[in-house]
């Protein structure tokens, strides 16, 4: 019986020891699987990481052996964001620091992207007002140039930029930004400012754009209104490139030469007619007065034909260098031109030409022991010279020999007036410093000045309705000094406070006051150097 029980216990406990031992291999052969799979996982993603470091060394080492010293750089003619420029627009330290996070994830500066990282679209909305006075009774077009400047007594919609940006794919990049505004008689009124497509795989540091966008002229004319440091545009750059800056459909292309120090060269090809190109081709007049008022060199528009060959369209050298002066100075100089024809000249009396010149120096210091870069002081001018062809011109439009309401009349003869062909010199500058003097707050001091030679048709004795009408109001004498102060309290704001002290040589002295606010809504490119 003993025996019998033995037995039995003997093969319950060899039943257990197989049910045990069954599990464990169970267990076993599981956690062997889930240990491959982590394997496979890991030799995976080493493999992509590892394709992703080469293609990055790939990047780096064509760029070095391109721009041989030049600074490091997100496209041609937008240098990384350092602390010298971020007293420009303080919400470059945000910018700088979230666009260097990984891409792999939706952020506020990647909001749409692809599932590889190689495609995305940044979108930002950026609001800009202003409110405020002048003893002016000519705001818009008269004090105020700018197609973006203040235009009224009382508040301003400036404008409600929309910005889209993105790499389109590992060889292009574009960008594209449309407006909407409210003019002085209360009009909404959408603009596309820019919408260009630029390559981002050409060697030899060779960079191409195309589509709309504004002319690589100076400093100021190919920021948006949001960059500027002032409430309204430089007067200079209101009389020669136009309230809405220069800007057209076109082609440019860009040379990062290899130099040391940064260095580069760019040439646009762009159309030369339309409101946007002012000095040139533009059928509506010189574009900066009211209705009203005569157009530039007493002379309307008289050449409206499209583009017929080369020579009717719009071109644009410019030469850039940046150089670090210390560790703490930068210094950035420039020249620019632009020649094209221009609208004062008849199709019987040959073309008109127009050439203008430009030359623009930067410099930047920031205390050694700054914070989000501040303290600092900046200072920014721009020196512009203007030859302007005027073709020969006859006020008796409907030929009978008449005076009729709205000529202009030669006193000398009583009859309509006959202006002979002839060359326009205009000149003007501004210079303007700011002074970050702790973070959030800015002061600026900005003074500008805007001239002509008297021309031929000046020193003529010509009326108009019984008027006499000298100096051309949109080429005489000018200079305006503007104090502001600045306050961001944060990256995504801005208030800023500006009076102007206006003097005209043929209206006389004005005054005026501007509140301006902003807001940043999303992603926007940090501005460049």
């Amino acid at each position: 019986m003993n025996s019998y029980r033995q037995l039995i216990a003997g093969l319950i406990m060899a039943v257990g020891l197989c049910v045990v031992s069954g599990q464990q291999s169970s267990e076993t052969e599981q956690l062997k699987q889930q240990l491959q799979q982590l394997q496979e996982n890991l030799e995976r993603t080493q493999r992509e990481y590892q394709a992703q470091i080469q293609e990055l060394q790939k990047r780096v080492h064509d760029l070095e052996q391109t721009s041989a010293g030049a600074p490091a750089r997100l496209s041609h003619g937008q240098p990384v964001v350092t602390d010298l420029d971020k007293e420009s627009n303080p919400g470059s330290n945000w910018v700088a620091a979230t666009a260097s996070s990984s891409r792999g994830s939706a952020s506020i500066l990647r909001p749409l992207e692809s599932k590889d990282g190689r495609s995305y679209l940044d979108i930002g909305l950026i609001g800009t007002f202003a409110a405020g006075t002048s003893t002016a009774d000519d705001i818009s077009g008269g004090t105020q140039l700018g197609g973006h400047d203040p235009n009224q007594r009382g508040f301003t919609v400036q404008g409600i930029e929309a910005n889209f940006a993105g790499a389109v794919d590992p060889y292009f990049r574009a960008n594209a930004n449309v407006l909407f505004q409210v003019d002085e008689d209360g009009e909404s009124r959408l603009e596309l400012e820019e919408a260009w497509l630029e390559t981002l795989s050409l060697s030899s540091g060779l960079q191409v754009r195309a589509g709309e966008f504004y002319t690589e002229f100076g400093r100021q004319n190919s920021l948006h209104p949001h960059a500027w440091a002032f409430v309204d545009q430089p007067v200079v750059l209101g009389r020669f490139l136009g309230p809405d800056g220069l800007r057209n459909p076109g082609a440019r292309a860009s040379w990062l030469t290899p130099t040391p120090f940064f260095s580069e060269l760019l040439l646009s090809v762009q159309n030369s007619q339309g409101e946007t190109a002012s000095s040139f081709r533009s059928g509506g007049g010189h574009g900066n007065a009211d209705e009203s008022a005569l157009p530039l060199a007493y002379r309307h528009a008289d050449n409206d034909r499209g583009v017929d060959g080369l020579e009717d369209l719009l071109l644009s050298p410019r030469y850039a260098l940046s150089l670090d002066l210390t560790d703490n100075q930068v210094l950035l100089l420039g020249a620019s031109a632009a020649f094209g024809p221009n609208s004062r000249g008849s199709e019987d009396a040959g073309s008109t030409l127009t050439q203008i010149y430009g030359f623009d120096l930067t410099w930047k210091w920031k205390s050694p022991e700054h914070h989000a870069g501040f303290p600092f002081v900046s200072f920014q001018t721009e020196g512009l010279m203007r030859r302007y062809e005027a073709g020969h011109f006859d006020w008796d439009e409907n030929g009978n020999g008449l005076v009729d309401f709205g000529e202009v009349v030669d006193s000398t003869t009583g009859l309509p007036a006959f202006l002979a062909r002839e060359t326009l010199t205009d000149y003007g500058f501004y210079s303007q410093l700011l002074y970050g003097f702790r973070k959030g707050w800015v002061a600026g001091l900005r003074f500008e000045y805007s001239a002509g030679e008297t021309a031929d048709y000046e020193q003529s004795s010509l009326t108009l309705d019984g008027e006499p009408l000298g100096r051309d109001p949109l080429r005489s004498q000018r200079w305006r000094v503007s104090p502001n102060l600045t306050w961001y309290p944060s990256e995504f704001s801005k208030i800023r406070l500006q009076y102007n002290y206006d003097d005209r040589l043929v209206v006389g002295v004005d005054h005026s006051v501007w509140l301006q606010f902003e807001f940043l809504l999303g992603a926007h490119a940090a501005h460049r150097f």
